[in-house]
């Protein structure tokens, strides 16, 4: 099992292209032996202590294997609406581990 979080930042005004977005990626993580298991969006008030820029979205997600973890960057419907991605996304932050 391995577990990918994603620091999310958008560009600003972009949030509803990010929504389009994210309503067709999030439920072809299934597909590939996947599972979102935390989508959080903090308001910047609640954050005690920061050594980066907040980000406008925090993704925990789980895959099986790295290799369902590449079948999923590399699903066809999912890469049809990666302009959408680009368009609303600035940058992410990507972090793989394993649970210990």
């Amino acid at each position: 099992m391995i577990y990918i979080t994603q620091l999310i930042y958008i560009v600003e005004g972009q949030e509803s292209v990010f929504d389009q977005f994210e309503a067709i990626a999030i439920p072809v993580i299934s597909k590939y032996n996947g599972k979102l298991l935390l989508r959080v969006r903090t308001p910047a008030e609640n954050v005690i202590e920061a050594g980066i820029e907040i980000p406008y979205e925090v993704h925990l997600i789980s895959f099986a294997s790295d290799a369902d973890f590449e079948a999923f960057k590399q699903d066809e419907e999912r890469r049809q609406y990666l302009h959408l991605k680009e368009q609303a996304i600035r940058s992410v932050l990507l972090i793989k581990g394993e649970q210990v």
